[in-house]
């Protein structure tokens, strides 16, 4: 069975890594007011795949930064599919790896249809989480791609137990629902539409409180942008309390190194976000806040989907045995 090269190894790094990236700038994109900076709704394929009817956009500051996210997609996208194509001609007999790049791919092409749509409804806020969700998802797989280009076993060093792979995966549900439900919340803040107006949104609906809201703790049913902030919170508290247990019953077994080594970064990572989403409701709107909020809750779910698969062994077919000192974190 032929093991993947270095090579290989280190362009599914930084395929994930460049995935990140396109996340953040996704990020910059709304808080600048830039995510129609290529047309307004309705403009068809003058707003996207083209940019104001252009092939390149023009010096409008708004149409080169929302330029600037497509031309890393494709970047991101040509990563992808050098990832597939070389999994498929040179390590077809690893089938997870085969499989993984195969969805990648498919999920990157889906994501460029989901800009587009977003592009042409104005910014619509279920698609606007929609895309976030999926960017989500497209990142835990090319994690996924990269740790099995390392050949993880990694219940090679001590089980840890069934009870730590339904925490880990119930732990990673909860996050993803977590941006999800903060990326729904996001939308209807209006950025970059030509109704935006500071002050509207989900984000302001229990004005500058927190854990409190309004006067309450969650007081759902007084509108539907409190209801919209609230079930981002609730999904927030879950979470929340899913990752700590998730990190005590981890360094608590140690089933591997690289595991404890996750687990003390998903802890920092957790407390860092706690902290930014909390400034993000006291504080006025700060776009840097915003964007390092989304940046950290990026972090917090690739950090949560790498050590879920380090409590997963890997499958037979891609599996050989490396020393507990290889595994990266």
């Amino acid at each position: 069975m032929t093991s993947p090269t270095p090579a290989y190894r280190r362009l599914a790094l930084a395929t994930a890594v460049a995935t990140f990236a396109l996340i953040v700038v996704g990020g910059f994109v709304r808080v600048s007011d830039s995510g129609l900076g290529c047309g307004p709704k309705g403009s068809g394929f003058h707003g996207w795949p083209f940019c104001n009817g252009d092939v390149v956009p023009g010096v409008d500051l708004n149409s080169v930064i929302e330029y600037s996210h497509r031309a890393l997609a494709g970047l991101v996208g040509v990563l992808i599919l050098a990832l597939a194509v070389q999994a498929w001609r040179r390590y077809r007999s690893q089938r997870p790896l085969v499989w993984a790049t195969s969805g990648a791919l498919l999920l990157v092409i889906a994501q460029a249809v989901l800009g587009g749509a977003t592009v042409e409804e104005g910014l619509d806020e279920g698609l606007v989480a929609a895309h976030l969700g999926l960017a989500m998802l497209l990142l835990g797989t090319l994690i996924y791609v990269w740790h099995g280009s390392w050949q993880l076993a990694v219940g090679s060093w001590q089980s840890p137990g069934p009870g730590t792979r339904v925490l880990s995966v119930a732990a990673s549900f909860a996050v993803f629902a977590t941006i999800v439900a903060g990326g729904y919340m996001a939308g209807t803040q209006n950025y970059g539409r030509p109704d935006y107006q500071l002050g509207d949104g989900a984000h302001h609906a229990c004005g500058k409180e927190f854990p409190t809201c309004n006067g309450s703790f969650m007081p759902f049913g007084k509108s539907r942008l409190v209801d919209i902030h609230l079930v981002h919170r609730g999904f927030m508290y879950l979470a929340t309390l899913l990752l700590l247990a998730l990190v005590a019953v981890t360094l608590r077994r140690r089933p591997s190194p690289g595991a404890t080594r996750s687990a003390k970064l998903l802890l920092a990572l957790l407390a860092v976000q706690l902290v930014l989403g909390a400034l993000n409701v006291w504080l006025d709107e700060y776009e840097g806040l915003i964007v390092a909020h989304l940046a950290a809750g990026t972090l917090l779910w690739g950090t949560v989907i790498g050590l879920v698969l380090q409590v997963f062994p890997v499958p037979a077919s891609a599996a050989v045995r490396p020393r507990a000192e290889a595994v990266p974190v």
